[in-house]
């Protein structure tokens, strides 16, 4: 900052209300060095007691949770649901036919298919079969997802309101279509913390793309704080290098060095904050806190050489490989052994607007063996009760293909009508196909989820009441689901 406003700002009302509220900041503060000091019984909003504390703002949860922790298989760039959950039969008949009007009843496409001519339509070219106690219809493309019919809810009556990847994905991670909201996870971590000091509440991994796949890009916003403070941003994991950038001391740094510059950072962020009373400033010292602990939990969590071969032939043979989808389906669950509350996947490479049998069947092969084993491994744990798994991306795909369509041949366009995504665990009726579409996989026509209605169910698992977990800015409490959404009761146990 500029001395001339320092002086400047140390003759305002504004600065002295500043430096009184400053003593909050340091009980704060003090609360960062030393997590629990301070901590008492928690009251709830009625005066009665809370049901358990927790580590982040709320000082207890709105009601009893049946999740710990949720670990989302993110498939950005949209699956089509047409090809692996939402079987219709009857549109072999229509092959090559115009999609009729009177089921788009003119809403709105997008420009890549806006063009053309015509709509044809173009029914799956892989098999279905039914499986599980429910007889859930999965497409021969899962045959490990299949397996585990019995322990997963098919929600088939998914809708948002983006028709394009980037307002869809953030939408769906956010609230929100437009940039700048706080993450799904940065709201769990805001609203509850995390047990384990020396890992982030919200811990992002990111995918190899599978051979010959090709992506939308995904922006770090994705996974931010927004106007939350920024510790409670994901931490993103690489998949080659160090899991964290920076985790390593440089050459000639010792870790007793590395503390002592720390401690001494500290006393000067402390002395600055006392100065400005800027919240800022402690998630700073946080955040520093918590990347010198990384140093010792980071890499003891990345090395899975520890674990089981049945374990590890369980997820497949790329589970050996850092970055690849297996290695970081079995590094969430080790992520949420060590009670780390939020854990995101992604996995790109499903946006097929051309050649989808053939690409799609690359991107199967990477997929299904771990999302099926991460099930098992919870499972046989005895952490899926407590372990809230979500499959799924940002919207669907068309029914009528994308350009050129033979027998053998199609593509699909984005599809935010209605999509399929799976949810198992945390408090989830196993083995349950929710919500059903038209004969064109085109609307729901029975029990719609709004992918608000997902984020306040996931929330709700957790323990906290989504309307009541806000953050008051610019003149009015905003929270993750925006001014609506709903618990999905009937998929809960």
């Amino acid at each position: 900052m500029d001395p001339r406003q320092e002086l400047g700002l140390a003759h305002t009302r504004r600065y002295f209300f500043g430096r009184t509220a400053a003593g909050l900041g340091t009980a704060a503060l003090a609360s960062v060095m030393n997590p629990g000091l301070g901590r008492a019984d928690s009251v709830g909003a009625a005066g009665s007691a809370a049901i358990g504390q927790t580590g982040g703002v709320l000082a207890g949860l709105h009601h009893a949770p049946t999740a710990k922790r949720v670990i989302w298989l993110f498939m950005a760039d949209a699956p089509s649901q047409l090809d692996l959950y939402d079987y219709k039969p009857g549109l072999k008949e229509y092959y090559d036919k115009d999609l009729p009007e009177s089921v788009r009843s003119g809403q709105r496409i997008t420009t890549m298919t806006s063009g053309q001519k015509r709509f044809p339509v173009a029914p799956s070219v892989f098999n279905f079969q039914q499986h599980g106690q429910h007889g859930a219809w999965i497409s021969d493309l899962l045959p490990e997802i299949a397996k585990i019919a019995d322990d997963i809810t098919i929600v088939k009556s998914m809708h948002t309101e983006a028709i394009n990847h980037d307002p869809a994905i953030t939408f769906i991670q956010t609230g929100s279509e437009f940039p700048g909201r706080p993450s799904a996870g940065a709201w769990i971590s805001y609203g509850i913390g995390s047990p384990n000091r020396d890992l982030p509440a919200f811990v992002v991994l990111h995918s190899r793309l599978a051979p010959g796949s090709s992506s939308q890009a995904l922006f770090s916003r994705l996974w931010g704080s927004g106007f939350l403070p920024t510790k409670h941003a994901g931490v993103s994991m690489r998949s080659s290098g160090d899991p964290v950038l920076y985790l390593s001391n440089p050459p000639g740094v010792t870790s007793d060095r590395r503390r002592k510059m720390l401690d001494a950072l500290g006393q000067l962020n402390q002395k600055k904050f006392e100065q400005v009373g800027d919240p800022e400033i402690v998630s700073r010292i946080a955040q520093y806190e918590m990347a010198f602990r990384m140093q010792t939990s980071v890499p003891e969590l990345a090395d899975i050489s520890s674990e089981p071969k049945a374990v590890l032939d369980m997820y497949g043979p790329d589970v050996t490989q850092p970055g690849s989808f297996a290695y970081n389906c079995l590094l969430a669950r080790r992520l949420a052994e060590r009670g780390v509350p939020y854990t995101q996947v992604f996995l790109r490479g499903w946006d097929h607007h051309g050649g989808l049998p053939g690409n799609i069947r690359q991107l199967v092969k990477a997929c299904d063996q771990p999302s099926a084993a991460l099930i098992r491994d919870l499972k046989q744990r005895g952490m899926l009760d407590d372990t809230l798994v979500v499959w799924g991306g940002e919207f669907g795909r068309t029914v009528y293909s994308q350009g050129t369509l033979t027998p053998d041949n199609y593509g699909r366009d984005h599809h935010p009508r209605n999509y399929s995504m799976w949810l198992a665990g945390g408090g989830i009726k196993p083995g349950l196909v929710y919500g059903e579409t038209d004969d064109f996989s085109y609307n729901v026509v029975k029990d719609p989820v709004h992918v608000h209605d997902l984020n306040a169910t996931i929330m709700h698992c957790l323990g906290i009441n989504h309307e009541r977990l806000t953050y008051h800015l610019q003149g009015r409490d905003f929270r993750l689901t925006d001014v609506h959404g709903k618990v999905v009761r009937d998929i809960l146990v």
